[in-house]
């Protein structure tokens, strides 16, 4: 349990620098572009490369390659997992290049593809390809790094990985400011932050992989592995992914609405990453490292309860945030982005997606947890299975939502097809009884239940109307929202320690 809490903390710790500052970058880009043509057009170049990284690196390679990689240590040492390093390397940037040369000579088909509505609007469709053909080579530089990411998350280094995208977030920073004054269109500035930015970060990680002795070397030798890996790889594409692929039917769909409503999307979806960032996404990369080695060496009843202990932190953590960012929708909104170019319309549009998008929060997060138990045990089925599902039920939701309630209803579908999602994936492991909820549960969700009670009772009591917010200078509106959010952090562990929860006892399982 303390290593679980301890590699979550350090994880989680990295991410908050990385996503603070990735606040500070879209509150730079609200303010010199705020949801104008080119904001949109940007944000679909960058969503296309972003979605393909998350598809197939950081989603279904990683998901695949972490547990034969842990496999591969453990019974084999340091030798095999070099030979195969080596040789994913091969056969992985083969494929990578291919793909990028396709995206980069095929831009105007893929915006044609992700973006169908800019097709009507030949300005933003055409802006939208040239950024696209400048961001697409993304893929293959932060592929790359994710790579380098499972080999070091392997051997329990999640420090250098958790940090990497902050280079991301002050290349962008600093081509917004700086770059984008000197081009005749100012916002192709943020198009080539992003391919600079890919390069700094596979820079950043190839001193710690010569460090642990894998840097890889291309080889083109057969290897078990590899075989294992694609075996495991082709179901995991789409079962690790539901979550993005919902995200771009999203923005697939926002493409027909008025323009602006990609960005309100992106704007209200940045702010619900945070908390799934900052926590779901650094419980998961240290949860599932973890199970693949108990699954590798048949520790099923350690496997059991590495994930209940990671439920418990989820209840925890997950439900204050998802009423925090319910409650203070439009207030994160408004301090954040309303700046410059940044509109009052812009601030209740993205705060209406950020509060559909917060009823999903926990379902995100149960997601990221659930998801890598199946995929320790090398299972990718079961999770793809369910995930066509999910997506199924999101498409529908959207088609039923977006005629009433516009963008918000395209956030609201996602919301519900991530608990959809989630509730399948612990029926799952329910019925194949492996995960039963250790005892303690009962007190706890009802301990969790009243200490959220009483934060929102102090939220919804302080928090100004938003004429308020939107009426205060910047100072007093981070001055207000900080008061608010550490506030209510402090009334929670309060209310928390009353109701009798210790983490010590609430979250160590008891001894097998």
């Amino acid at each position: 349990m303390k290593r679980l809490i301890k590699a979550t903390a350090t994880v989680g710790g990295m991410t908050l620098i990385s996503r603070v500052l990735g606040f500070v970058r879209d509150m730079v880009i609200a303010r010199y572009f705020g949801a104008s043509t080119g904001a949109d057009a940007f944000f679909v170049a960058f969503k296309i490369p972003n979605f393909f990284r998350r598809l197939f690196a950081e989603g279904a390679f990683s998901q695949a390659f972490v547990p034969v990689l842990a496999g591969v240590k453990e019974r084999d040492g340091k030798a095999a997992v070099k030979a195969l390093v080596d040789a994913i390397l091969f056969r992985l940037g083969g494929i990578l290049l291919m793909l990028t040369a396709f995206g980069v000579l095929g831009s105007g088909v893929w915006m044609m593809v992700f973006a169908p509505g800019f097709v009507d609007d030949p300005e933003k469709f055409q802006l939208a390809s040239d950024m696209l053909s400048i961001t697409f080579p993304y893929l293959l530089l932060i592929s790359l790094v994710a790579f380098s990411s499972a080999i070091m998350n392997t051997y329990n280094q999640f420090a250098v990985p958790a940090f990497t995208p902050v280079f991301l977030n002050l290349t962008l920073i600093s081509f917004a400011i700086w770059v984008s004054p000197l081009l005749d269109v100012p916002v192709m500035a943020l198009a080539w932050g992003v391919l600079v930015a890919g390069v700094l970060q596979l820079l950043f990680h190839l001193p710690f992989l010569k460090r642990l002795g894998l840097l890889p070397l291309p080889s083109a030798k057969q290897n078990d592995g590899v075989g294992e890996v694609k075996r495991l790889m082709l179901p995991a594409l789409f079962g690790v992914s539901v979550a993005q692929i919902n995200l771009l039917v999203d923005t697939i769909l926002a493409s027909f609405l008025v323009t602006g409503s990609v960005s309100w999307l992106y704007y209200s979806d940045r702010l619900m990453e945070f908390p799934l960032g900052v926590f779901g996404v650094a419980l998961a990369t240290v949860v599932l490292p973890g199970l693949s080695k108990k699954a590798a060496n048949g520790h099923w009843e350690a496997y059991r309860q590495d994930i209940d202990v990671a439920l418990r932190l989820v209840w925890l953590i997950a439900l204050p945030a998802t009423i925090g960012l319910l409650l203070l929708a439009q207030p994160l909104v408004t301090s954040l982005f309303h700046y410059g170019a940044f509109t009052d319309h812009d601030v209740v549009m993205s705060g209406m997606s950020l509060m559909a998008y917060s009823f999903g929060l926990l379902g995100f997060i149960l997601v990221k947890i659930l998801a890598p138990a199946f995929y320790a045990r090398k299972d990718m089925k079961t999770p793809v299975k369910i995930a066509v599902v999910a997506l199924l039920v999101n498409v529908v939701l959207n088609l039923a939502l977006i005629g009433p309630f516009a963008h918000v209803g395209l956030a609201a579908a996602t919301s519900a097809s991530a608990f959809v999602n989630a509730g399948l994936l612990y029926w799952m492991l329910r019925q194949w009884q492996l995960f039963t909820p250790l005892p303690g549960w009962k007190r706890l969700i009802w301990q969790v239940l009243l200490a959220n009670g009483v934060m929102a009772v102090f939220l919804a009591g302080l928090a100004p109307a938003l004429s308020d917010w939107l009426a205060m200078d910047a100072g007093r509106r981070m001055a207000w929202l900080s008061g608010l959010v550490f506030g209510a952090i402090a009334v929670y562990a309060l209310a928390l320690l009353a109701v009798g929860v210790r983490p010590r006892s609430s979250l160590k399982p008891p001894a097998v």
